[in-house]
């Protein structure tokens, strides 16, 4: 298999750290997503949307949404329940983080690390006050919770906390979310440091608009 991948995204780290977890072996296709490496015809083909990441199979089929392939890669383990009720408490977790998360504290984040705060000065406060309202949704659900869906850690836990925990770097105050950090340092303990978060800063192309 192949992942085209970005060092500094956090949808790709969730494949990454799934990968970690099952013992999967892959080859990487790094792109340089600010200067257009995945907006061009042929990544196109493999996802229509122009994103990272993408699976690639050994026979060429490709697999886009970083959701979507974690959902692929754990069939079969315990970060996939087989019960439908369960499989589906965790695709309602998946859904929650591509709709609320991903538009609030993942786009805030990286306007925050790549410098785009200025040019988005019109939408930020709003934005934030959306992330503010996600993370009250998180922690009142995860009062008195270990994990996100049927008290077993799965890859509802890996896509949530996957931009969830560094919310503060996307300047949003965490205090006022005790069950939502007492969850991300449960997770914390669980990924340990073998798949390590990347960031922008290691591209200088990374203030470019996508």
């Amino acid at each position: 298999m192949k992942l085209y991948d970005y060092p500094g995204s956090q949808n790709a780290w969730k494949v990454r750290q799934l990968c970690a977890h099952l013992g999967i072996s892959y080859d990487t296709e790094w792109l340089s997503i600010f200067e257009g490496e995945s907006h061009t015809d042929a990544f196109f083909e493999r996802n229509p949307a122009g994103a990272v990441p993408v699976l690639e199979l050994d026979d060429g089929r490709c697999i886009a949404e970083s959701n979507a392939i974690l959902i692929y890669l754990a069939e079969g383990s315990d970060y996939l329940p087989d019960d439908p009720y369960e499989r589906a408490k965790v695709s309602q977790w998946l859904f929650f983080e591509a709709d609320y998360v991903q538009s609030t504290i993942a786009t805030l984040r990286h306007w925050n690390l790549t410098g785009k705060n200025d040019r988005n000065q019109g939408q930020l406060e709003k934005r934030r006050a959306s992330a503010r309202g996600v993370l009250g949704n998180l922690d009142r659900y995860l009062t008195g919770k270990r994990f996100l869906a049927n008290d077993l850690y799965s890859v509802a836990d890996i896509a949530v906390y996957a931009y969830t925990h560094l919310a503060h770097e996307a300047d949003l105050d965490m205090t006022a979310f005790p069950a939502v950090t007492g969850w991300i340092d449960r997770i914390r303990k669980i990924v340990g440091n073998q798949v390590p978060v990347r960031y922008y800063a290691e591209d200088p192309h990374s203030t470019n608009d996508l």
